[in-house]
């Protein structure tokens, strides 16, 4: 007696490591090209001294404007490590990570000016930190 196997027509489809590693640095640059853009605007309004930060911070090492400074820098280089993710350059992958520790390092000095939003782009930076370490690629890919 043979038996046959009924198949409905319709196959789930696997996703491929591949697929996961693309969807990952893409969410790794988007991620990093909108926390660059958070920062841009957070160092442009500490160095033109707006009043939405706390009054009378006093801070470990400098001061507002300064901070202000470092902030939108990093911002920047944030934006354009993201563009590079997109592009799947690998070293703007490896900028990248540098950038998003370097600017968890400097919301860490820039908590007495605005702590909530401080550790708010803390938190995005280690999801944009574990986007870019997580799926790097294997040797002798394609992908990244």
């Amino acid at each position: 007696m043979a038996t046959h196997a009924v198949s409905s027509g319709t196959t789930p489809r696997a996703t491929s490591t591949s697929d996961q590693v693309s969807g990952w640095s893409v969410f790794a640059g988007v991620v990093l090209i909108v926390v660059g853009f958070f920062n841009l605007l957070d160092g442009i309004a500490a160095i033109a001294q707006s009043h939405v930060y706390v009054g009378n911070a006093v801070y470990v090492m400098g001061d507002l404007r300064g901070w202000g400074w470092a902030i939108a820098i990093l911002g920047g280089l944030q934006v354009l490590a993201g563009i590079g993710v997109l592009a799947r350059n690998q070293a703007a992958r490896w900028a990248g990570v540098v950038f998003v520790s370097a600017n968890m390092l400097g919301q860490m000095f820039f908590i007495p000016a605005y702590p909530i939003w401080s550790l708010t782009i803390i938190f995005i930076d280690v999801v944009a930190l574990c986007a870019l370490c997580a799926f790097g690629g294997k040797a002798g890919s394609a992908d990244w």
